[in-house]
């Protein structure tokens, strides 16, 4: 009896060696497939993961710098700078005076000035001296006649010109101009040259005209003997009247600033 539970005791023992063994066993081979599962895996998800990750960076970094750099617009030409405003030498120039010039009263020296009574333009039809601009200048003589059979002389030089509020210095000389011939009336200095009854008739009588062939108006008797006398002697005045017309000529081209 006794053996028999020795015996049995022993298979018993063996047995659990045996199932120990065997899951022993089998829990090594399953680590050892588990471990070669995840080297094989291993490879697979790192490549992925290496893939994922550039890629949602990546984009939204394209995005921000495309936003950050607009592009710019080509900036545009610059207009061509327009050709300069010039007249060249034997222009004409029509003027109006802007007051009476008279030989009875004006002097080498004095100061006239004129007004532009046409607009002047180039040759492309671009107006270089509109109307209205002032010319300036000074007389350079006057000299009235002293005498109907002799002739006085009234010149004028032209200095500047104002266009759009700009002075230019012109070199210009005057090529004609509306005067008149204006006898002076008799003095009493004149009225001594003429004797007994006529010496009335040349007081009261006034010298008129526009020419050198000035007529005589007497009131009293003996006034065509004293307005003889006088008219032989007078001195006769050359007159520009305000508003006449004068025309210069360019010695030299004109240029002037755009408006």
């Amino acid at each position: 009896m006794m053996r028999l539970q020795k015996h049995g005791l022993l298979v018993a023992a063996l047995a659990s060696v045996a199932f120990l063994a065997c899951v022993k066993g089998e829990q090594t081979s399953r680590s050892a497939d588990s471990t070669a599962r995840n080297l094989t895996l291993a490879p697979n998800e790192s490549t992925a993961a290496m893939k994922d990750v550039p890629a949602a960076a990546t984009e939204p970094a394209k995005a921000a710098a495309e936003k950050a750099a607009p592009v710019k617009k080509p900036a545009p030409p610059k207009p061509a700078a327009p050709a300069p405003l010039s007249l060249a030498a034997g222009t004409h120039v029509a003027l109006t005076a802007g007051d009476s010039i008279t030989t009875r009263s004006a002097k080498a020296g004095d100061a006239f000035s004129a007004t532009v009574s046409q607009a002047v333009k180039d040759p492309s039809g671009r107006v270089v001296i509109p109307a209205g601009a002032t010319v300036s200048g000074t007389v350079a003589a006057a000299e009235p006649a002293p005498n109907p059979n002799s002739t006085g002389k009234i010149e004028l030089s032209v200095t500047s010109v104002s266009v759009r509020g700009a002075s230019y210095p012109i070199d210009a000389s005057v090529v004609a101009m509306d005067t008149v011939m204006k006898g002076r009336g008799v003095t009493k200095a004149d009225a001594a040259k003429v004797a007994g009854g006529a010496v009335a008739g040349a007081i009261f009588g006034k010298l008129l005209g526009k020419n050198t062939k000035g007529a005589v108006i007497g009131g009293a008797a003996g006034a065509a003997a004293g307005a003889a006398a006088a008219r032989a002697s007078r001195d006769i005045d050359v007159v520009i009247p305000k508003g006449a017309a004068i025309t210069i000529k360019l010695n030299k081209a004109l240029t002037v600033k755009h408006a």
